[in-house]
């Protein structure tokens, strides 16, 4: 999603006409892409732990809570495909068809808080489970988490110079697969792990004062608010072929029956296996069989580096629309257009890795980039947008229920938004007081 002036006329509207009408993608292709756009291995090792943070009530009751408001919001993003007539393609401009250009904005600085959030998020977790391998066949090594930061976003900076995420699909393929393969490793083990634990070790208490156990509620609504990121809705129902609307219903409820299986089976379960003690990204809790603990982790690592790319490409593509806005007919700058890519991306990645060594902190980042970039995308707007564009059924017995599970759903989250963030920024300051920086977790 380029941040290109939503005022401006350019082709790209009739480009996307065109793509949207030679689109083939069926409920199934939908379901494909909605699902491994939001479980991913940084998605699922959170949610233990912060289920462990609210108790087995809250924690189960907001999990279930969260799978089910965003499956209906979800739901709404697509019945608003061709709301006014018009075919909206992406996030933003769905919201300048609503609200206009402050819709727009809004929109497009929510995506990049999540992209940025959920990078550094991410290379914190690559980063990690490089390192667990590297521990496994070298226990004592030298080697700190820095240096595995640093080698993933070297990898990643190669990756960036592909032009698009189609010239990606090789990776794709393979990250569709360490997804599969993480969360299938991931629970077999935690299972495996839980029974012979010692139960009687095993806690279920929240640890801590009143202030640290509150502010951990705090952090854990985020952190569940992360899990179910995505903000590619709009443009993956343009890939489905028509009925649009039918089959992206379709596309959606199949692949939250996924999600809610395996994220909650992961969540409660972990959390039962470690109790209080379950660690921030659940992999680092789980110790034998070492064999499948090096699998899950290079799982993580493959699934992360796809991850990745598709959430850098929303900055990408600012970047590059400023390029095309300067292009002409002159040769030489195809030239400057290849170092100009790999300045911006230099850039980007330089910045996502300096911040990931110095403050390794996944629980803390994967909590703040669900309250303020993720809440706002998949909790709020939605309900907010099906009734500021008047969809909301006409007939009593339907508007009044609809309009009280909307408000109230626009009103919890984004309270759910403003408490997480307070317990992530709340938690990175006690965390860079703790540890120095580029402490080596």
């Amino acid at each position: 999603m380029a941040l290109e002036n939503p005022e401006t006329t350019t082709t790209t509207g009739v480009n996307e006409q065109v793509e949207i009408s030679e689109a083939k993608g069926s409920w199934a292709h939908a379901a494909f892409h909605v699902a491994t756009t939001i479980a991913t291995p940084a998605a699922y090792a959170p949610l233990p732990f912060a289920v462990a943070s609210l108790g087995w009530a809250l924690g189960v009751s907001s999990l279930v809570a969260a799978t089910l408001s965003t499956w209906y919001s979800s739901l709404l993003i697509a019945s608003l495909w061709r709301w006014d007539g018009k075919k909206h393609t992406t996030y933003p401009h769905l919201a300048k068809s609503i609200y206009g250009s402050w819709g727009y904005w809004s929109i497009a600085f929510f995506q990049q808080v999540a992209s940025l959030g959920n990078n550094i998020a991410i290379q914190i977790a690559a980063g990690s489970s490089l390192k667990a391998v590297y521990k496994y066949y070298d226990a004592n090594g030298g080697m700190t988490l820095q240096h595995f930061i640093l080698l993933f976003g070297a990898s990643e900076l190669v990756l960036s110079q592909f032009p698009d995420i189609h010239s990606l699909r090789w990776l794709n393929g393979l990250c569709t697969l360490s997804t599969v393969g993480f969360a299938g490793t991931a629970i077999g083990v935690t299972i495996y792990s839980g029974k012979r634990a010692d139960r009687s070790l095993v806690t279920y208490s929240l640890q801590g004062s009143s202030s640290d156990k509150l502010f951990k509620v705090f952090n854990a609504l985020g952190a569940i608010a992360f899990s179910f990121g995505d903000a590619m809705l709009p443009e993956i129902q343009s890939t489905v072929k028509n009925p649009a609307k039918m089959n992206m219903y379709k596309g959606v409820s199949s692949a939250y029956s996924i999600i809610a299986v395996t994220y909650w089976q992961l969540a409660f379960l972990g959390y039962w296996a470690f109790g209080a003690d379950v660690e921030p990204y659940i992999v680092a809790s789980l110790t034998t069989p070492k064999w499948t603990i090096v699998m899950a982790n290079l799982f993580a690592v493959v699934q992360i580096a796809g991850c990745f790319q598709i959430y850098c490409r929303p900055t990408y593509a600012y970047f590059e629309g400023r390029m095309q806005s300067i292009k002409t007919n002159n040769n030489s700058l195809h030239v400057h257009g290849y170092i100009y890519r790999l300045l911006y991306t230099s850039i980007y990645i330089g910045v996502i890795t300096l911040v990931s060594s110095a403050m390794p902190f996944f629980g803390d980042f994967v909590s703040i980039c669900g309250a303020v970039g993720f809440t706002p995308l998949d909790f709020v707007f939605p309900v907010v947008a099906y009734m500021k564009a008047g969809k909301v059924p006409r007939r009593k017995e339907f508007r009044l229920p609809l309009l009280v599970v909307n408000t109230a759903i626009a009103v919890w989250f984004s309270i759910v938004a403003v408490l997480g963030c307070i317990g992530a920024v709340r938690f990175i300051v006690q965390d860079t007081r703790t540890y120095k920086f580029f402490h080596d977790m």
